[in-house]
């Protein structure tokens, strides 16, 4: 008899491995996603990446707004009889008495070596950090976020200029293929999982829209960290004559000055260990994004500006 599996995934890192599992033969019984968003304007209702591929793919979905004493949901997910659970950046805790109802129990594709950056934004933490490289791991789901033991691990490293979207894609291209392996492992009893140090765990936290907010007074390479880290959103910015303005590309320079001044007409910025960033793309505050170029021939940010 094939076996049965649910897969919980919102985003699209989550999309290349439900594909993958799919393409390759493994029977999706049901999925589950975030249900649909308001745009800020309230004009335009938007599926989830896994939505819209479970459409395409013609495959069931479920999209409660919560599991959580969810007593309809329990009883629908119990009357699935899944052997599997596969869950990838769900976007929501799993209660305890839906972690019981499969007979393999219920996997996670967490984007870090764990136990290192636990939680919520594992990719955008690793790049601010400075990390040299980065991973996956596949593990069991327990009630404590993010404590499960490991099967395996697999690890890339984090290139320089590399920003979140860049380690997203590569992360889960990996984790689409290596899932295979692990998921026959796992029907076959053949997977071995190992408890975490958890002394060594460390947290990503949600990141917060302040924390974009550029200090010139850093290093430059710490400042690169954070608008690679926060490549798209919520994005990294600095504020001029009023306005917020998000830096999206930039590379490393050697000019001096002041933190925080503007060295050239084309936006290069002194930060505070003599070194310089040079801003290849930003966005002014309700403009659509422009490359350096375009960007100086209307911008005020002129050579002597301080930011």
């Amino acid at each position: 008899m094939a076996k049965k599996i649910v897969f919980m995934g919102t985003p699209m890192f989550s999309v290349p491995i439900l594909k993958s599992l799919y393409q390759n033969g493994y029977p999706i019984d049901c999925v589950y996603t975030r249900p649909p968003q308001r745009s800020q304007r309230g004009q335009k209702i938007n599926k989830s990446p896994i939505q819209k591929i479970s459409e395409t793919l013609n495959l069931e979905f479920r999209s409660p707004n919560s599991l959580k004493d969810n007593k309809e949901e329990l009883e629908h997910f119990k009357s699935l009889d899944a052997d599997l659970a596969i869950v990838v950046a769900y976007g929501q805790i799993i209660p305890k008495e839906f972690l019981k109802l499969t007979k393999k129990g219920f996997i996670n594709i967490h984007a870090s070596i764990l136990p290192k950056w636990r939680g919520a934004a594992p990719i955008q933490r690793s790049i601010i950090n400075l990390d040299k490289e980065t991973g996956i791991s596949i593990m069991k789901i327990e009630e404590q976020l993010d404590t499960g033991p490991v099967c395996n691990s697999y690890k890339i490293k984090i290139e320089n200029n590399l920003n979140a979207e860049d380690i997203s894609e590569k992360l889960s291209n990996l984790a689409a293929e290596k899932i295979l392996d692990n998921i026959d492992d796992i029907f076959e009893d053949n997977a071995n999982f190992v408890e975490q140090d958890h002394s060594l765990a460390t947290y990503a936290s949600k990141i917060q829209k302040i924390e974009g907010q550029i200090n010139w007074k850093e290093d430059a390479k710490i400042i690169i960290g954070k608008i690679n880290g926060l490549y798209p959103t919520p994005g990294a910015y600095f504020t001029f004559n009023g306005e917020r303005y998000k830096i999206l590309k930039v590379e490393i320079g050697q000019a001096q000055g002041k933190p925080g001044e503007v060295l050239s007409d084309y936006l290069e910025i002194s930060c505070g260990d003599k070194k310089s960033i040079k801003i290849k793309e930003i966005q002014r505050e309700g403009k659509k994004s422009q490359n350096i170029g375009e960007f100086v021939l209307g911008t005020k940010i002129k050579k002597g500006s301080f930011l």
